[in-house]
């Protein structure tokens, strides 16, 4: 099929070791587009590197496009007329996660991921909120009518940073935790209604929530309501979870048993659509009381050790596929990036999951929060779809958080210390008290304040 649009992309964070190659594929696999990606990361490096990858993957016999990658010095550069922007960042280093995730711990304070909220997510969004306010200044000046694409965590704070500092920007984050759910749902039909869902986006859901931490009110196939169904396959599966494969949580970090999602539709009546690991982050430290605990629900902690030695083999995957000494395969990753980048072109229309301000699509929460509902993607617009309201106990610890994120985006704008504190011991995680609180705030500050200039630490 011929191109039907030549476009100009631009990757911030384009030294990425897994999501942009992601998008290479991706975009690979569709030949309605075709143009040129700036790759621009504060790793000069790491972006030639995958200006090598993708450039060899355009030329691949199943490449279905023309793509031209390159890597770029400035994000004035990567930025000037282009179309699209993607930002994908690793705020900081793996040694200031290391102090997220696991210094809370000397505390007795687990976290399985600590990228989006508890202590971890906190100290994580004080440092990646200056550099989003430095994106957006650029976008603003230098791509102001581009779509914008957020795949870094925290996703909510990254992407309502972007609207503070740039409110007409257009901008929405990408999250994938939902379609996890959709094919759990999927297996709910095929348990119960004896057929194979072809594909996740056939299960019907309306999601409302924040990131993370999304719920899921209403769930269909072929109008059938699930409700019913997923009720059942809770009360069968809540004790020991539920796997496709005996045991096979056990083989990556990354999977659960859903024991986590089961109990809190137990207790709350509602689905919870996202992955265990994330769900327990936003809750008192029921399932992350300790170690032990964690194992007990058949989920398990990220450590960040582990992601320094998977780092190590991605690196060296890519320095093979960038030398062409692998072969290279074209998997499309189910990121549905490039799926929006046709709909806001006019192509197609696609309504999926987004992270957005509230402009009412959920009641109850503040206008200009940033939330996570179904949303319609057609030529050049996104509408979000009216979510509703969650049931007043969901929507009171919801609220909570989204409260948490609006004040830790103000203490990290003004460098204020003690909103930031103030916001810190009101997570929900930190049942410490206040004086080890402190104590761990100002300890987690002075481990990530290279990243934190102006602030009194």
């Amino acid at each position: 099929m011929t191109n039907l649009h030549t476009l100009k992309i631009a990757y911030i964070g384009g030294g990425s070791k897994s999501w942009a190659r992601s998008l290479m594929n991706d975009l690979a696999l569709e030949s309605r587009i075709s143009g040129k990606v700036a790759l621009y990361d504060i790793n000069y490096e790491a972006a030639v590197q995958n200006a090598k990858i993708g450039n060899q993957i355009s030329q691949l016999e199943e490449a279905k496009s023309n793509w031209k990658y390159e890597a770029v010095s400035t994000m004035e550069e990567a930025l000037s007329e282009s179309d699209f922007v993607i930002i994908s960042i690793l705020p900081g280093s793996f040694e200031e996660m290391a102090s997220d995730v696991h210094t809370p711990e000397k505390y007795g304070v687990y976290q399985s991921v600590g990228d989006t909220v508890g202590p971890g997510g906190f100290v994580r969004a004080l440092r990646t909120i200056p550099m989003y306010v430095e994106i957006a200044n650029s976008i603003k000046q230098h791509a102001p009518d581009a779509w914008v694409i957020n795949y870094t965590n925290p996703m909510s704070l990254c992407t309502r940073t972007l609207y503070e500092v740039f409110p007409e920007i257009k901008a929405f984050g990408c999250c994938h935790e939902v379609f996890e759910t959709q094919s759990l749902l999927a297996e709910v039909v095929k348990e119960f209604l004896n057929e194979e869902v072809a594909q996740r986006s056939d299960i019907k859901v309306n999601v409302l929530g924040i990131n993370h931490f999304t719920w899921v009110n209403q769930a269909s196939y072929q109008n059938i309501d699930l409700i019913p169904y997923y009720k059942q396959f809770v009360e069968k599966y809540a004790e020991t979870g539920f796997e496709k494969e005996e045991g096979s949580w056990k083989n990556s970090v990354f999977s659960s048993c859903q024991r986590v999602k089961f109990d809190l539709f137990k207790k709350y009546g509602v689905i919870a659509a996202a992955g265990d690991r994330h769900l327990a982050e936003f809750m008192p430290p029921i399932y992350l009381k300790d170690p032990e605990t964690v194992s007990s629900w058949k989920f398990h902690l990220t450590s960040v050790d582990f992601r320094k030695e998977n780092l190590k083999k991605r690196i060296s995957e890519n320095e093979e596929l960038a030398e062409g000494n692998h072969k290279f395969e074209i998997n499309s990753s189910g990121e549905e990036g490039v799926k929006i980048i046709l709909a806001l072109l006019g192509v197609e229309e696609v309504v999926t999951n987004v992270n957005y301000p509230n402009k009412g699509q959920i009641e109850g929460l503040p206008l200009g929060a940033i939330v996570e509902t179904n949303a319609l993607f057609r030529n050049n617009t996104v509408q979000p779809v009216f979510a509703g309201r969650l049931p007043l106990d969901i929507h009171n610890m919801v609220h909570r958080h989204v409260l948490n994120q609006e004040s830790a985006l103000q203490a990290a704008l003004t460098k204020d210390k003690q909103l930031a504190l103030n916001t810190f011991v009101n997570e929900p995680l930190l049942t410490v008290s206040r004086e080890e609180a402190e104590e761990l705030f100002d300890e987690m500050l002075k481990n990530t304040k290279d990243y934190l200039p102006g602030w009194a630490i």
